[in-house]
């Protein structure tokens, strides 16, 4: 039974981290521009790209999957973060391990509108921008026990870095990472009663633009 319990926050707790959602600091600014801090503003779609692998934890045991993509767009200026698409998967997989089992993960209630990046003149904790998804939900159904289902949604708390931030979560890549740490989701209505309440979720993730229609590449750059 615990393992059943394990493997089911693994799979929705993880695809949550995708979310990359972030109590915003002060938009007033917030310019996000191409290649570097004096590049031209950037408005259009992105990419965030796992980094490593997600681990999650709770009371009960953690977990991890290694496969992780989503797409969306964003002006310029922060405003108008909308995710269109996002995946979690493992691989081997696709399902992530965890609890003895696997899980199968998919995403409810798209697109998740509302988001924002916003530009952290305070440098909070070293990062250089909080970022926020609102409105994300997922699904997850365990293998074990003729399939659990569990739904979890809310916000992930996330940091971001510039590509020439020292103290980004992978230096080795200078590309815009934002990165999530200790942050928690909660179980939504319609899951089933062996569902952990919250689980904590920690993972980074590589950001870029748009360089021509499907293809991603541009680096991207924070200013305020």
């Amino acid at each position: 039974m615990v393992r059943t319990r394990q493997a089911l926050t693994l799979g929705a707790a993880a695809l949550a981290a995708v979310a990359l959602a972030a109590t915003p600091a002060s938009a007033a600014g917030t310019v996000i521009h191409k290649g570097g801090p004096t590049g031209d503003p950037y408005t259009g779609k992105v990419r965030a790209s796992l980094l490593g692998t997600a681990s999650v934890t709770t009371s009960l045991g953690s977990g991890t999957c290694n496969r992780s993509t989503m797409d969306g767009s964003v002006n310029s200026d922060g405003t108008g973060l909308t995710i269109t698409s996002a995946s979690f998967t493992n691989d081997p997989g696709p399902a992530c391990p965890g609890g003895g089992g696997t899980v199968a993960v998919t995403t409810e209630a798209l697109p998740w509108s509302g988001g924002s990046v916003a530009y952290d003149s305070s440098h909070t904790g070293d990062r250089d921008a909080a970022v926020t998804i609102a409105g994300f939900k997922v699904k997850a159904v365990a293998s074990v026990l003729g399939g659990i289902t569990c739904y979890y949604g809310g916000s992930l708390t996330a940091s971001g870095y510039n590509p020439d931030n020292p103290n980004r979560p992978d230096p080795k890549v200078a590309e815009a990472q934002v990165k999530v740490d200790g942050a928690k989701v909660a179980k939504q209505s319609g899951s089933n009663f062996l569902c952990p309440g919250d689980a904590t979720v920690t993972s980074a993730y590589r950001l870029q633009g748009e360089t021509s229609p499907g293809t991603f590449g541009q680096t991207l750059y924070i200013t305020g």
